[in-house]
């Protein structure tokens, strides 16, 4: 679709698709953010963690060993040793592009952004076909609002890696925000041929048919994002949305109660089952 044809329609659209859009750019920058799964709470497990201590006290000097530990404290939420591990791994080897990455992983989780950029070009400068140094170099690039730059590294991430989901849907996230739906559909499209078992492509691809007032497509994705992650709040409203716009007052009721019962806090959720005429304590359907 041309994109001053999308402008028209993105105009048009009413104030709750903008916040909805909104949201969905705040979404986790990587495609992780579905229930945990067996092996990731095994990885993060006391006894995992544990193993990979009695790995680096029996080789104190494997940059490798080191890394591997990081990544696992780092993915457990516990910063700071996974910092010791990474600075570590980078003092052993200081040509170790993966540890070098993965710190700048743990510093834009940390919103440490200009540190995560010196990591990453160091990185790059290492490997410059590290598919994941541009894929983390282009994140930290469009929370820096650097819009050019972080397309730029996406490309590339997708011209080394054509298999990296996190690639296009994090592309497909700056063509929705530059309104150019027909091209974030592609590529979320792609992300969700490459990794069908997160929600937020979804949540995504179905925000941009919004846009472009493809309702049914929207309402089938969001029906399949809620399946993948009940909880995830997110989902709801924008499944409440599509449903809206389709007139299924109904099911509309039914998505934006869900989404009140996982946030009571929220605005939008509140305002949307107002809007539907949903009425606190009635039972709806929400399939």
């Amino acid at each position: 679709m041309h994109s001053s044809r999308l402008r028209r329609v993105l105009l048009a659209t009413v104030p709750v698709l903008a916040l909805a859009l909104a949201s969905c750019s705040s979404l986790t920058n990587n495609l992780g953010a579905a229930p945990e799964s067996e092996d990731a709470v095994f990885a993060t497990s006391p006894a995992n963690i544990a193993s990979l201590t009695d790995v680096v006290t029996r080789n104190p000097r494997d940059p490798q060993a080191y890394n591997m530990r990081g990544s696992v404290f780092g993915q457990a939420g516990r910063y700071q040793e996974a910092l010791t591990d990474f600075n570590q791994a980078i003092a052993i080897d200081p040509n170790y592009a993966q540890a070098y990455a993965n710190r700048g992983l743990v510093f834009r989780q940390t919103g440490k952004l200009d540190l995560a950029l010196a990591d990453y070009n160091k990185a790059l400068g290492i490997d410059a076909n590290y598919s994941t140094g541009y894929l983390g170099r282009g994140l930290v690039y469009r929370a820096q609002g650097n819009a050019r730059g972080a397309l730029a590294d996406f490309n590339k991430a997708i011209a080394i890696r054509p298999d990296n989901a996190q690639a296009y849907y994090n592309r497909g996230l700056l063509y929705q925000a530059q309104h150019q739906h027909g091209f974030a559909i592609d590529d979320f499209s792609t992300a969700i041929g490459l990794s069908n078992q997160q929600a937020e492509p979804y949540i995504a691809r179905g925000l941009s048919y919004i846009a472009v007032n493809d309702f049914k497509n929207a309402a089938s994705d969001l029906d399949e994002a809620v399946t993948i992650a009940p909880q995830n709040v997110q989902a709801w409203i924008s499944r409440g949305l599509a449903y809206e716009r389709l007139g299924d007052k109904e099911k509309a009721a039914g998505s934006y109660a869900r989404a009140m019962n996982i946030d009571t806090t929220s605005t939008v959720a509140r305002e949307g089952f107002d809007r539907v005429g949903g009425k606190v304590g009635q039972a709806y359907q929400t399939f």
